[in-house]
Formats: C-alpha cells, structure tokens, sequence
C-alpha cells in the first residue's frame, strides 16, 4: 500500500503530461476538491462499486443517488436531500468536480457521451489509499497539483511567492495564474478563476507552513489545516487527529448531528481497517493463534460503551470469527467482553501500530492509541507515556 507516499502515484503523474497549454482544461481542479470532499467522494465512489465489477460503468448520478452517498452526504455536508430536484446542480458540482479531477490525474477513466460524462476505475488501490482519510486526501491534491504546475511551466510563481512571502510576490502570482487560466481554457472571469487559485496555493502552502491565500488577500498566517477543508467549522474537533495534552473530558459528547457523523466514521473506519490489514497482513487476524482469514473488525474497547473512540483505527483489531465470536465475546454473547481476551487484542493493536509507524505505512497513531488505551481504561497513565515507548504501554497494560 502507501501508494501516496511510495513510487506509485509518482510513477502514475510522471506517465501523464498535465501541461494546460495543451489540455485547455479549466477544471483540472476546482471549488470543491478539499480533501474533506475528496476523500468522501472517493469513500462513495467505492462503495458503490463494492457490489460491482471493477470495470463498471458510472455516472456522477449514480455516485449520488446510491443509499451510502445519500445518508452521508446529508449528515455530513448539510445538503439537502439528493433526491430533491432542486438540489441537482449543487450536486453536479459536488460530485462532479472531484470525479473530473480524478479523472484528468488518471485515477478514474472518463468518456463522454453527448453532453454525460462516464466514468470507469482506473486506479482502485490509489482510490481506496484517498478514501481511507483527509489526510491521504490532501497528499494526493499536493502531488497532484505540483505536477500540473511544473509540467505547465508556472510552478515557478509559486516558488517565487513562496521564498518571498509579501504582498508584491502574491500579487504576482495571483495576476500571473489568472492571466495564464484566461489565456489558456475556456475562463474569462476573474472571479471564477480565483475561486480555483485558493484550491491551488493553499494545499501547497501548508506543505510548506506558509501564508497563502484568505479572503482574496495575503493570509496574515500561515495555512492551517482546517482551512483548507470545505466544511471548516465542520465536525473538526471530531475527526481531527487528537493532540497528545487533551484530557478526555475536552472531547465532549456530540450532539445528534455529529453523532450522526461518528457513526459514518465509525463505520468507515470499520472498512479501513480491514483493508489496511489486507494490504499489510495478508488478510489475517492480528492476533496469533488462528490461520482462518480475519473477516471481522472488533472493537476493542466496546463502541456502545466508548462511543468517543468507537471511529479510532487504533481501537479496532481484526479477528477471524472464531476469536470474535468465542474469545472476545464469550458463547457469541456481544454484550459481554473477556477481559484477558482484551488485553490481548490491545497489545495485539500495538504491535500492529509499531510495525505500522517503523515501515512508515501512515495509517495509525501511537498518540491516539494512549488516548485509546486511557479512555477504556478511565486512566490518565498511558497519556503520561513517552512517545514510541511501547514497552512501557505494554507494562501498563499488564498492571491494569
């Protein structure tokens, strides 16, 4: 896996010639192509075809009348139903944007017929890497936007704006991409080619910890994460990656809404982990002692109980059935929990997470599992613990 980080989607971008002069193409990349976005699209995109062959035809339609598409997108986005008739062209924006993206990067296959955009798989591994978090997401958008820049032969207004980061360099860069979109695609406005320069500089200023763009200015600071997501007061203190120093009492109960969004994320973490142990483990179960595939993701630390952790990677161990169903619940008893079993399946999850951070996979964090481990275990030990001290997890873990 690691396409992202690893010779793959690099080999991938470098096969392509993104080279706007020649492509004409306005919407390489546009409004709606935040990670939070793309990463959502991409989920639904493989979730509808989860039922399907890889080599199935699609329509941006189809991605947002599936059943998925339309709960989540309600729960998370705030958008009115699909299904309203009123809600089309927001929805062709939404859906097709990220799709056209996806398909001029050659991580979907395009065709159009008439005026109907089709769409088939092209990368799925890569796909599925962008599904898995925001944070994929965005690594994607920033290799992916460095090339089209660089093989478009303005790359170097960015790297002019930012060694000097002031006003006249921001200016310079924002006039010459305007004039460079006007000249070259089918945009006149400046208006709509600004909208997609803030898509542009912003990804790349916060790989670079730089100021970028606000409000059609110089930021006054440097781009921060949340800023560059579509829904910015949007459920971040949620899905955001816990900083080690926060109790577990600032991660409040969320109300309905965001309860309603703990659950999509429960329950795509619930996908991701297996897929992250297929790629990684070859399917099996993460705790030795069974050569049955695991086909089941167990909580831990029982998501009825803890739902604040119920959507941590690092609470999810993936068992065979016979574990699940015998050693982590007794008889098949899912209300109750053996707790050696427990304890087991915990230390199991750290030997995944260590193996995980020393191979440089990106997929857990050694801080959300103290955050884990603390929270089941209504302690503050495990956040006292030094980073990458994983014997000292495993000692605690045994006094408890």
């Amino acid at each position: 896996m690691r396409l992202i980080d690893g010779e793959h989607l690099d080999t991938l971008l470098g096969e392509r010639d993104f080279d706007i002069r020649k492509s004409h193409n306005a919407r390489w990349i546009d409004q709606k192509c935040t990670p939070d976005v793309v990463t959502i699209i991409a989920d639904c995109i493989l979730e509808f075809l989860s039922d399907k062959e890889d080599d199935t035809i699609f329509t941006s339609m189809d991605i947002w009348h599936n059943d998925y598409t339309v709960q989540n997108v309600l729960d998370i986005f705030k958008k009115p139903s699909p299904k309203e008739k009123s809600a089309r062209n927001e929805y062709d924006k939404f859906f097709q944007q990220p799709m056209g993206m996806f398909s001029y990067a050659g991580v979907l296959e395009k065709h159009k017929k008439g005026n109907r955009n089709f769409y088939k798989l092209s990368e799925k591994a890569l796909l599925e890497e962008i599904s898995l978090s925001e944070r994929n997401a965005l690594k994607f958008l920033i290799k992916y936007i460095t090339k089209v820049l660089c093989d478009s032969d303005i790359y170097y207004l960015f790297e002019e704006f930012f060694r000097l980061q002031n006003k006249d360099a921001y200016n310079n860069l924002k006039r010459g991409f305007t004039s460079f979109t006007q000249a070259f695609t089918p945009i006149n406005g400046d208006t709509e080619v600004w909208r997609i320069f803030i898509k542009v500089i912003n990804p790349l200023a916060y790989s670079k910890n730089s100021a970028g763009t606000e409000r059609g200015m110089l930021s006054k600071d440097l781009i921060t994460y949340d800023m560059l997501m579509y829904n910015r007061d949007n459920f971040r203190d949620i899905y955001q990656r816990k900083p080690k120093g926060i109790t577990r009492g600032s991660h409040v109960t969320p109300s309905l809404p965001r309860a309603k969004y703990i659950q999509y994320l429960t329950d795509k973490a619930m996908k991701n982990v297996k897929l992250i142990n297929r790629f990684y483990n070859f399917g099996l179960s993460e705790v030795a002692g069974d050569d049955e595939l695991a086909t089941e993701a167990h909580h831990i630390f029982p998501r009825s109980d803890f739902p604040q952790i119920a959507y941590f990677l690092e609470n999810l161990i993936n068992l065979t059935p016979n574990q699940h169903r015998n050693h982590a619940h007794p008889n098949g008893n899912y209300s109750v929990i053996d707790r050696e079993f427990q304890k087991i399946c915990l230390i199991a999850k750290l030997g995944t997470i260590r193996k995980s951070i020393e191979n440089n996979w990106g997929d857990y964090d050694f801080n959300n599992f103290l955050f884990v481990a603390d929270t089941g275990y209504s302690t503050d030990i495990f956040s006292k613990i030094a980073t990458f001290d994983y014997d000292n997890v495993i000692s605690k873990i045994n006094l408890i």
